[in-house]
């Protein structure tokens, strides 16, 4: 059943659990199954089911290992893996092919192995029953989802709505708040001072409560007083490391706040782990940082620990019952909350129709299927290999059948020597992997190593030795062990047809999976370079952005600092924004309005404020009506841009001359910007509101440098800043860097595509020699005779190769419509995306039969070039 857990994952408990406990675990694994496909969905309860039982494979828990050998199976034993040796080492070119094949396979498995174990252990080391809140708003007719909730905090009362949910709903044991700033940009790094030493540092705001629910451990200080002072702030051990000795020489000392405000040093904790999904070196007490503030964002996280049984949906409901009256909810917009287990939020980022889906977990779930594709693109290529040599074996178990042998001694001896190809092609994989690592770690921007003083994870290269084994073995073991001894001693061996296609089956869906791969390789390296080159609608090159803080949020520093730094040699052009450009992290519904708006109609504007050169620094196109002048007073008081997206939504005919407004400000739409990106092209284009200010206390300074001149503006920019803001170190970011930032994913899925591409091709082209190496023992004699009667190579090359073309190009029938589909559904997740164009299937399909022509073309020639008396000389 589609909403029952898997039955291979029940199966597997079953077996090695321990029979006392099987009973009760196996309710207990149900039971939270079903809580969690009634309240996530059933892909991600089978996801949280598989790693459940995978979690309770350890001592204490399995099954007790009977030992029942005895002397004569160890001697049996010690015998099959004599001559398995002894078979391996007289086919030292068939063995390294084999070994070979089975270990690129294994080391592609296990390097992804690893990397899908590091995705899932993300924040898997906190306590149970903790949750992450997000919020779900209804309007228009759409709704959205976001791990980031209005806390709505109220000066007046020196308020916060959503603490009040703590008293009123029982379930709830502790609330926990977490904000990356309160500035915009937010998530920007933050200065901190002891003396002469300065250093920018990223660190984020938490409620007193935050190291009591989660498991970050303090070097030194009280999990329950940490941040429970107005002027707290707990540190990392880097940081204290880089202001005092010791982290016991930190506690207890006060550290100056971006020159505004000093704070108290109350706790150390261990540097934050990898394995975390919140990263940061300072935690400042959150409230203190809501009051010191004339306002605050709703870029805020809410994560709140439950009772042990706590109902999940009543807790819901309960809570955006509590918050209505607190939440400025129209009648036309309903905003409730929902709870996603803390440690699945990492994995699971997206939102649909207001519900977490997807997000890593796809590429979790696509590398994991890369994986076994690969594995068994590898197995498959062992079996073929292992049957085109049964010709060879055949007197071999012949003479074993006569001599008293039986199938089943047989059958251990062809399998023994599977698992020592298998053993020998993991050691050889081992060693890849350790080589590998670095590399590979330095692509994906992780920090895995290779765990090997962790028993469980030699369980597992155990458990994949035999899995690999046995699977590669399986089929050629049967196939030897079947032969009848008077047909072979006769040289009367002949395949049945069934066991013929069994084979061609094989290799046709070994290389089926190959040119999947190939499909997904293009697709994806065409979509990244195609979001990476994308015109966004504005120059990227050479601009770049430093925060506005310090002294620069005065408006005479300000200006100050863009008379200095225009004129000097590198630099094009300086102006200001309240936000970087590509990453507009600030939209709100409220308290915009315009002319002619229908009743309940409410939209997300991006709104920003820039100086009098933002669209010429930017290079921003107006489509109709004008950019803002300083030669009209008005520009700066009662006028306002916005982009046709917004027009769209607003449903405005003959915007211009209109009236808008945005807080305090109402005043006329002067121009229409052509439509550019402020975010990833995983999301549309967004309406965006613009106004005129020279001057505003919080953003970013942008500055165009002249092409080729960076290094020099940089310099100048730097000399600059230190005699306007000195109390502050200098900082900047290029937008193009910070851009290309944002499909890390993509760019890395890209290369390691690549990379297994290519490793399944070649292991394919194996197997597919594989055959030919099969086909050729088959027709030996029958190529012979056709070289006496007057065959030319170029004929019998022609003959041996055609039934294989016929395979790959049956193989690329079968992976095109499965590539189609799938990628199809993948691109879904870019609102910009190219176009599955049938070249894209064509050029793969091409480059997989010449790759496969080359492989028949090497055993086919030799084939044919042989001397036909070595093929009829025994008739």
């Amino acid at each position: 059943m589609n909403n029952a857990p898997s039955n291979l994952w029940l199966r597997f408990f079953r077996w090695y659990c321990h029979p006392d406990y099987v009973e009760d675990l196996e309710g207990d694994l149900i039971e939270r199954f079903e809580k969690m496909a009634q309240k996530k969905g059933v892909s991600l309860a089978k996801w949280r089911f598989t790693k459940d039982v995978i979690r309770l494979f350890r001592p204490g828990i399995i099954r007790p290992i009977n030992n029942s050998s005895n002397s004569n199976d160890y001697g049996m034993l010690n015998n099959f893996i004599k001559i398995a040796w002894r078979n391996i080492t007289n086919q030292k070119a068939f063995s390294f092919i084999n070994i070979s094949g089975l270990s690129l396979g294994l080391t592609c498995f296990v390097l992804i192995f690893l990397w899908v174990n590091d995705e899932m252990s993300v924040d898997s080391f906190h306590n149970e029953n903790i949750y992450s809140a997000y919020q779900i708003v209804t309007a228009n007719g759409e709704t959205h989802g976001t791990y980031n909730t209005s806390v709505g905090y109220e000066e007046e009362r020196n308020y916060i709505p959503i603490a009040e949910v703590e008293k009123t709903v029982p379930s709830i044991e502790s609330i926990v708040f977490y904000a990356t700033g309160y500035e915009l940009p937010w998530g920007h790094a933050e200065t901190f001072q002891i003396g002469d030493k300065k250093f920018k540092l990223n660190g984020s705001r938490a409620s007193e409560d935050f190291f009591k629910v989660f498991n970050y451990p303090l070097l030194v200080g009280d999990p329950s007083t940490a941040l429970t002072e107005y002027s707290s702030i707990a540190i990392s051990r880097r940081m204290a490391s880089l202001f005092f000795n010791s982290p016991e020489e930190a506690v207890g000392e006060t550290i100056r706040y971006e020159n505004r405000f000093d704070l108290e040093i109350t706790a150390i904790f261990e540097d934050i782990t990898p394995k975390s999904s919140l990263q940061f070196e300072f935690l400042i007490n959150w409230e203190s940082q809501l009051t010191r503030l004339d306002w605050a964002s709703d870029n805020v996280r809410t994560m709140v620990k439950l009772a042990e049984n706590a109902d999940i949906a009543q807790v819901e409901a309960d809570m955006t019952r509590v918050l209505k009256p607190f939440v400025d909810q129209e009648e036309s917009i309903e905003v409730t909350i929902g709870l996603q287990p803390y440690e699945d939020q990492y994995l699971v980022g997206n939102f649909v129709n207001g519900q977490p889906n997807e997000g890593r977990i796809l590429y979790v779930k696509i590398f994991s299927g890369v994986a076994i594709f690969i594995l068994i693109i590898a197995c498959i290529n062992f079996t073929n290999l292992s049957t085109a040599r049964a010709i060879r074996r055949a007197k071999e178990v012949g003479v074993r059948k006569v001599i008293g042998s039986t199938r089943t001694s047989l059958v251990g001896q062809f399998l023994s020597e599977s698992f020592l190809m298998s053993f020998f092609a993991m050691l050889l994989s081992l060693a890849l992997v350790w080589v590998l690592l670095p590399a590979f770690n330095e692509l994906t921007g992780k920090q895995i190593r290779l765990p090997l003083f962790e028993w469980k994870h030699w369980l597992a290269v155990l458990a994949l030795i035999v899995i690999t084994g046995f699977t590669a073995g399986s089929y050629p073991a049967l196939f030897l062990s079947s032969l009848k001894p008077v047909k072979v001693l006769k040289g009367a061996l002949r395949f049945s047809r069934f066991e013929t296609w069994f084979r061609k089956g094989l290799t046709t869906f070994q290389f089926g999976l190959s040119i999947l791969l190939l499909i997904a390789t293009a697709v994806v390296s065409l979509q990244t370079d195609h979001i990476q080159n994308t015109n966004l609608g504005y120059d990227k090159d050479n601009l770049l952005y430093i925060r506005v803080e310090g002294e620069s949020s005065k408006q005479d520093s300000y200006q100050r600092f863009k008379d200095l730094a225009s004129p000097l040699p590198g630099i094009a052009m300086v102006d200001r924004s309240s936000e970087a450009p590509h990453n507009m992290g600030f939209a709100m519904a409220e308290p915009f309005d315009w002319e002619g708006r229908p009743d309940g109609t409410y939209i997300n504007f991006m709104p920003t404020s820039v100086g009098f050169d933002f669209l010429k620094i930017m290079d921003l196109e107006v489509v109709e009506g004008r950019g803002f002048s300083r030669d009209i007073a008005t520009d700066s008081s009662d006028a306002f841009l916005v982009n046709e997206e917004a027009v769209r939504q607003m449903q405005m005919e003959e915007p211009l001359g209109k009236w808008v407004s945005a807080w305090s400000k109402k005043g006329k739409i002067i121009g229409i910007l052509k439509d550019y990106h402020t975010h990833s092209l995983h999301e549309p284009i967004k309406p965006i509101m613009v106004d005129v200010k020279e001057y505003e206390e919080f953003g970013v300074i942008l500055v165009r440098t002249k092409k080729g001149r960076t290094r020099e503006a940089i310099e100048n920019l730097e000399k600059v800043y230190a005699t306007v803001n000195p109390s502050y170190p200098f900082n900047y970011q290029f937008i193009d860097q910070e851009y290309e930032a944002l499909y890390k994913n993509e760019e890395v899925m890209s290369k390691l595509s690549n990379a297994f591409a290519i490793v399944a091709i070649m292991i394919s082209c194996l197997g597919l020699l594989g055959l030919a190496m099969f086909s050729a023992e088959q027709r030996f004699k029958e190529i012979g005779i056709r070289k006496v009667l007057g065959a030319s190579i170029a004929s019998i090359v022609t003959l041996f190769s055609k039934d294989f073309m016929a395979i790959v190009g049956f193989s690329f029938l079968l992976a095109a419509p499965i590539g189609w589909w799938f990628l199809s559904d993948w691109l879904q997740g870019f609102a910009y995306r190219i176009d599955l164009s049938w070249w894209i299937f064509i050029s793969a399909g091409l480059g997989a039969v010449v790759v496969g022509f080359l492989t028949i073309s090497f055993q086919s020639i030799k084939t044919a070039m042989s001397n036909p008396i070595d093929a009829i000389k025994n008739e």
